[in-house]
C-alpha cells in the first residue's frame, strides 16, 4: 500500500470529523485536506428537527473549532480518479491524496412532485427557514413521512401550537424500524398528542401557484396546507462517484473493514458508508444515524492508516433514539429482520415497554419506549448472540 502522506476527507459533517479527530489523535503528522460543502463549522444534525426550530443555535459539534489543517468550505467534490489518487472539486481545482476517506453522507428524497415552498430538513438553512415559517403560524401544516424527520417536525410543531397533519404511506409510522406492536402505539401516541394521522396514503401532487396550498393524496382527497414539510428519507449522496471504478448500490459498498470495494486506499463512513455487518450473517447494511457516523468515522481513518491488511472490521450495533411529543424512542439493532417479537417489559398502554426481535432464534434487534436501562440489557443480549428466552 502507498505511504500514507497525504490524506482527504470529503465531508466535512460528523463522520469526516470524526476522521479528521481519530487521525490527528494516532500520530498523523501529513497532511489533512478537508473537504466540505457546507460553509458553517461541523454541527449536529439532530437538533435541527427540534431544539433548532424552537430557537436553539447551538449546533455545532464539539471539537469542531480545532480541525485546523487545509480545510476547504464551502467546495464540493464532483469526481474521483482511484488511478491518479486525485479529486476534482465545483470550482475546478485538484486535490491529490494518498489516502482518501468518503464521508459525504446523503440527501433528502424528494418527491417526483416538488415545487418551491415544500420545506424539506437537512442543513442549518433548511431548519432556520422552517422555523421562520412556523414562528410565523399556520393553519393548515402538513408533514409527508412519519419517519425520524417526520415525526419529529410533526412534535415539534404540535409543541408550538400549530395544527399538523401527517401522512404516511404505511399501515403506522415507522412500522418497518419499530415492528408492529410499537408502531401502532406510536400512532396512537401522534394523535393523543392532536396529530390528524392520515396512513396508508400516498402523497401524488400539490396546488397552488406561488405558494402550496394544497396536497393531493392517493385516495383521491385534497388537504388544505399552508405549509408542508417532506420528511421522505434520504439517498446517499454518490452521484460524484459514478465514473470512479467504485462499486456503489445503494451508497458506497465497503468489505468489512470499511474499505471501498474497487479501491485499495478508499474508506467510507456515516450515511454514504454500505458493509457486511457480521453480526448479520456479513448482510449489507447502510446505517443513517448519529452514533454510526460518530463511531465509524474515526474507524475508517485508522482502518486507512492501519491498511488492510492490519485494519479491524466494524461491528458496532446499530441505534438510534428520538423524542416525539415528550416520549423517548430507542432502537438496537436491526429490528425489521426479525421472524419472531417479544415483548420484555412493560406495556404500551402505560407508554413504557422494550421488545425484543429475533430471526432463527437469535437476538437481532430491540426497541424501547421510556425504557433505557431495558435496552441496554437487550443491546448485550444482541451484541452476545443470545436467543430471545436469556431476556427471562
Amino acid at each position: 500500500m502507498t505511504e500514507l502522506n497525504t490524506i482527504a476527507v470529503v465531508g466535512a459533517s460528523l463522520a469526516g470529523l470524526r476522521a479528521v479527530q481519530a487521525l490527528r489523535r494516532e500520530g498523523f503528522d501529513g497532511t489533512i485536506t478537508l473537504i466540505g460543502a457546507e460553509k458553517h463549522l461541523p454541527y449536529n444534525r439532530p437538533p435541527l428537527s427540534k431544539s433548532m426550530l424552537r430557537g436553539d443555535d447551538e449546533v455545532t459539534l464539539p471539537g469542531a473549532e480545532e480541525i485546523g489543517d487545509q480545510w476547504l468550505k464551502g467546495r464540493r467534490a464532483v469526481r474521483l480518479d482511484t488511478g491518479d489518487r486525485r479529486l476534482t472539486l465545483d470550482d475546478g481545482s485538484e486535490v491529490h491524496y494518498d489516502g482518501l476517506v468518503i464521508a459525504t453522507g446523503a440527501r433528502p428524497r424528494r418527491l417526483p412532485e416538488h415545487p418551491e415552498g415544500v420545506h424539506t430538513l437537512r442543513t442549518i438553512e433548511d431548519s432556520v427557514a422552517l422555523r421562520a415559517e412556523l414562528a410565523a403560524g399556520h393553519d393548515n401544516v402538513v408533514v409527508i413521512g412519519g419517519g425520524f424527520i417526520g415525526g419529529e417536525v410533526a412534535s415539534t410543531a404540535r409543541s408550538l401550537g400549530l395544527p399538523v397533519t401527517l401522512v404516511d404511506a404505511s399501515p403506522y409510522p415507522m412500522q418497518n424500524v419499530l415492528g408492529a406492536a410499537t408502531a401502532r402505539w406510536l400512532a396512537d401516541h401522534h394523535r393523543d398528542n392532536g396529530v390528524e394521522l392520515i396512513s396508508r396514503t400516498r402523497v401524488t401532487g400539490f396546488d397552488g401557484t406561488g405558494g402550496v396550498t394544497g396536497v393531493r393524496l392517493s385516495d383521491g382527497r385534497t388537504l388544505p396546507a399552508s405549509l408542508v414539510v417532506a420528511g421522505t428519507g434520504v439517498v446517499p449522496n454518490t452521484g460524484w462517484l459514478e465514473d470512479s471504478g467504485l462499486t456503489l448500490s445503494d451508497g458506497v459498498v465497503c468489505d468489512e473493514r470499511l474499505f471501498a470495494v474497487g479501491a485499495a486506499n478508499v474508506v467510507a463512513a456515516g450515511d454514504v458508508a454500505r458493509w457486511p455487518h457480521s453480526l448479520y450473517g456479513g448482510e449489507l447494511v447502510r446505517v443513517e444515524h448519529w452514533s454510526n457516523a460518530n463511531d465509524q468515522g474515526g474507524v475508517a481513518a485508522l482502518n486507512l492508516l492501519a491498511g488492510p491488511e492490519n485494519a479491524k472490521p466494524f461491528a458496532d450495533l446499530p441505534s438510534f433514539a428520538t423524542h416525539v411529543h415528550g416520549a423517548r424512542i430507542q432502537t438496537a439493532g436491526l429490528p425489521h429482520l426479525a421472524d419472531e417479537t417479544r415483548l420484555v417489559t412493560g406495556s404500551p398502554e402505560e407508554d413504557r415497554f422494550a421488545v425484543a426481535f429475533a430471526r432463527d432464534g437469535v437476538l437481532v434487534g430491540a426497541v424501547a419506549v421510556n425504557s433505557p436501562k431495558d435496552l441496554i440489557r437487550i443491546k448485550r443480549a444482541i451484541v452476545a448472540g443470545d436467543g430471545p428466552d436469556a431476556l427471562a
